[in-house]
C-alpha cells in the first residue's frame, strides 16, 4: 500500500491527541488560569478569552451588588423569600449527578440523580447548614438548574444585575438562565461539561474548580450509565437509591479526581490517561469573584462555606455558538482510543511550559 493509502496507525492517532494535550497548553492556555483585576471590555473579553475557549478569575467586576452584603446575612434572605418555596436536593453524602454504587450490583456503577424536594426557603436553608454534620444523614444542597434564581428566587432579583453587561455584548445575547447555589462544605459537583458560556459568581464562601479543556475529552472516560434517583422517606429520614423505570442510560465522565487511598490503585489503573496526563487546571473563586468557564470545559467543583455554614453563588448560561470548534470536538470525541492496544498513555510530568 502505498503512503497514500495507508491509514494511520493506533499509535499515530493516540500520539496525535497526546500531543494536543501539551500543544493547547503550550500556545493557548498556559499553567494557570489567568486572573484580571478588573472587568474587562467588550471586545478584550471576546478576543482574549471566549474566541480561544480559555478561563479566566474577574475580580472587582460585581463589587457594586448588593447582594455581597445582604445575602450574609441570615436574616436578610428568610424575610425576602418568607413566602417562597424553593427546590432542594438530597443526597446521602453531597455528590449529587455522580456515579455510585448500583442498588443491586454493587461492583458497578450508575447515575444518580438527588432527590427534589419544595419546601419554604427558611426551612431549605436550615436544611443546608444543619447537614453541614458528617452525622446527618443526608446533604441539602440548593441546585436546581432550570433558570431558578428569576422564578424560585425572584425577590432577590434587585440585588444583583440581570446579566453581565461585558459578557452579554461579546456573547451577543442575553443569558439563557440564571441559576443560584446554595450548599455547604459537603456538597461537590462530579466531572462533566455544559453546553453553556458560564459566568460564574460568587457571593460567599468559596469555589474550588479542577478544569480539563475540550480536547482533553479521552482522558475523562465519557461513558453510558444507568439512570437512577434517590427517593426520601419522611417516615425514616433516610434516602434509597432506584433505578428509573423505563431504564435510560447517561453519559458521564468516570473519573473520580479525589480517590480514596484504598482506591487510588485502582483509579489509575483504570483510568490511566487522566492520572498520568496534564494536570488539570485547579483554580479557587472567592466571594466577589467571577469565574469565565468556557462551553465544554470538564469541570469538578468543591466549596468552602463561610462563617454562618453556606456557600452562596450565582451564575449565568449564555448559549454557546453550535460553530466549527464544536464540530472539531465532537470529531475528536469520536475517535475511539481506548479500545486501541496501542495507545498505551504517555506519563506526563507537571507541565512547566519547557
Amino acid at each position: 500500500m502505498s503512503e497514500k493509502g495507508r491509514k494511520p496507525s493506533g499509535s499515530s492517532i493516540c500520539s496525535a491527541i497526546e500531543g494536543l494535550w501539551k500543544e493547547v497548553r503550550e500556545l493557548s492556555l498556559g499553567t494557570s488560569i489567568e486572573h484580571l483585576q478588573s472587568a474587562p471590555s467588550s471586545l478584550q473579553f471576546l478576543r482574549q478569552f471566549v474566541l480561544p475557549n480559555k478561563p479566566c478569575i474577574i475580580s472587582n467586576a460585581i463589587q457594586h451588588w448588593s447582594a455581597l452584603s445582604a445575602w450574609t446575612e441570615d436574616e436578610y434572605l428568610c424575610r425576602a423569600l418568607a413566602d417562597r418555596q424553593v427546590s432542594l436536593h438530597l443526597t446521602p453524602d453531597g455528590r449529587a449527578d455522580a456515579l455510585v454504587h448500583h442498588p443491586s450490583s454493587p461492583s458497578t456503577l450508575c447515575f444518580a440523580s438527588a432527590h427534589v424536594q419544595r419546601m419554604p426557603f427558611p426551612l431549605a436553608l436550615q436544611y443546608i447548614v444543619d447537614s453541614s454534620s458528617p452525622s446527618s444523614p443526608f446533604v441539602a444542597y440548593a441546585q436546581e438548574q432550570n433558570d431558578c434564581f428569576r422564578s424560585e428566587y425572584s425577590q432577590l432579583l434587585p440585588d444583583v444585575e440581570s446579566h453581565i453587561s461585558w459578557a452579554s455584548e461579546s456573547f451577543g445575547c442575553l443569558p439563557e438562565a440564571v441559576n443560584l447555589w446554595i450548599g455547604n462544605q459537603r456538597s461537590e459537583t462530579s466531572f462533566h461539561k455544559d453546553h453553556y458560556e458560564n459566568l460564574y459568581a460568587v457571593i460567599t464562601g468559596e469555589k474550588h474548580f479542577l478544569l480539563i479543556p475540550p480536547t482533553d475529552v479521552h482522558r475523562m472516560y465519557v461513558r453510558e450509565y444507568p439512570a437512577a434517583s434517590y427517593n426520601f422517606s419522611q417516615e425514616t429520614g433516610k434516602l434509597s437509591l432506584e433505578l428509573e423505570k423505563p431504564s435510560r442510560y447517561i453519559p458521564w465522565c468516570s473519573v473520580n479526581p479525589f480517590p480514596s487511598s484504598s482506591t487510588r490503585e485502582q483509579q489509575i489503573s483504570l483510568f490511566p490517561r487522566y492520572f498520568s496526563g496534564p494536570e488539570p487546571f485547579h483554580c479557587t473563586v472567592k466571594a466577589g469573584e467571577i469565574l469565565y468557564l468556557p462551553s465544554m470545559w470538564f469541570h469538578y467543583v468543591r466549596q468552602s462555606p463561610d462563617s454562618r455554614g453556606r456557600t452562596i453563588a450565582l451564575n449565568y448560561w449564555y448559549d454557546m455558538r453550535f460553530d466549527i470548534k464544536y464540530a472539531y470536538y465532537n470529531f475528536l470525541q469520536s475517535i475511539d482510543i481506548h479500545s486501541t492496544k496501542a495507545c498505551a498513555p504517555k506519563v506526563y510530568e507537571s507541565y512547566d511550559g519547557s
